[in-house]
């Protein structure tokens, strides 16, 4: 069973691919290649497609085409106007979900890590959407490119999604999104001992202007995003810690952190460079090993659609992030 749309998801999850990309070269990026530079600048697109881009045109440096071997400059802009999108084969796939709970009108499920919710850029197979359409007779807006699907994790997040069964479940549960009414709470390892063993930040985020992928406490146009924060332990070079975000911002908890100087732990988009400095060569290993980052949404709680009662799930850390943290003694 397959259905057919024309994708208008982007280079992640939450960034529309549709829009041009405007990044400078800065004094760290002199003497890279323009396709090395922009793999690492736009993460979630493959280094064929960006060598793709660039031979196709879609790709300018100061106005001009290059070749995916150019050497950049310091200060150069380069403009990325990504092609049309790509008409997207919804494909119904017999992956294994993990059921947390399920009724007649939900299903909540526990997401491991390294899979994406619904299908995008580079991301037509494998995901959440694909698994859903091929176990659930029944499930809300099945003629989109996200069935069931209400609220997103990012792709190395692992942790509990809610999924509706039909669109009044649908309608019913997004209001509570919106209207911040939904209980998240996130278990998260990050560099560095926290000073204060609770706290909440309250810093606006939006879009990196220079890097679209990635979002950014400098933004022109931020939004408010608001993280409470309990320090569960202190390990010698880490801190355990629940988040809980009262808003639902794009990469909210992992920049909040970078904003503290905390990153998460395994986070490559937003702390390689305290990774990179650590001390201990094995705890450097141990996060390479770890192939994800440490966050993962372990309680879920809202109002049920039918009952009209708070209902609340829990699931525990994924067997590599418990072997982590035994690792670190």
């Amino acid at each position: 069973m397959s259905l057919t749309f024309i994708s208008v998801a982007g280079l992640s999850e939450d960034l529309a691919v549709s829009e041009n990309i405007f990044l400078q070269v800065s004094a760290h990026d002199v003497r890279q290649r323009l396709d090395v530079f922009l793999s690492q600048k736009l993460e979630q697109v493959s280094r064929s497609a960006i060598q793709r881009w660039i031979e196709l045109g879609h790709v300018t440096v100061e106005g001009e085409r290059r070749k995916a071997n150019y050497v950049l400059k310091q200060g150069q802009q380069i403009t990325v106007v990504p092609p049309p999108p790509e008409p997207v084969e919804l494909v119904a796939e017999p992956i294994p979900v993990k059921i947390v709970y399920e009724d007649d009108v939900l299903v909540v499920v526990d997401k491991p890590a390294g899979m994406v919710v619904h299908p995008g850029a580079g991301n037509r197979r494998g995901t959440l959407a694909n698994a859903l359409f091929h176990h659930f007779r029944e499930i809300s807006r099945v003629d989109t490119i996200r069935p069931g699907i209400v609220h997103r994790l990012d792709k190395a997040t692992s942790g509990l999604l809610v999924v509706a069964k039909n669109d009044h479940a649908h309608d019913f549960l997004s209001r509570q999104f919106k209207a911040r009414q939904v209980e998240k709470r996130y278990l998260t390892l990050v560099h560095g001992r926290l000073k204060e063993k609770e706290g909440v930040v309250d810093v606006s985020i939006g879009r990196d202007p220079w890097a679209r992928t990635r979002i950014s406490t400098r933004s022109r146009r931020r939004r408010q995003a608001l993280t409470e924060y309990h320090v569960i332990r202190y390990y010698s070079d880490f801190t355990y810690v629940r988040a809980h975000p009262h808003t639902g911002r794009t990469h909210q908890i992992r920049v909040h952190f970078q904003h503290l100087g905390h990153p998460v732990v395994g986070d490559e988009t937003y702390g390689r460079k305290v990774a990179q400095h650590l001390k201990d060569p094995s705890l450097i290993l141990l996060i390479k090993n770890l192939g994800r980052h440490f966050l993962h949404a372990h309680f879920l709680a809202f109002v049920h659609p039918d009952t009209k009662q708070r209902a609340s799930f829990e699931t525990p850390l994924p067997p590599e992030l418990a072997e982590f943290l035994s690792g670190l003694g």
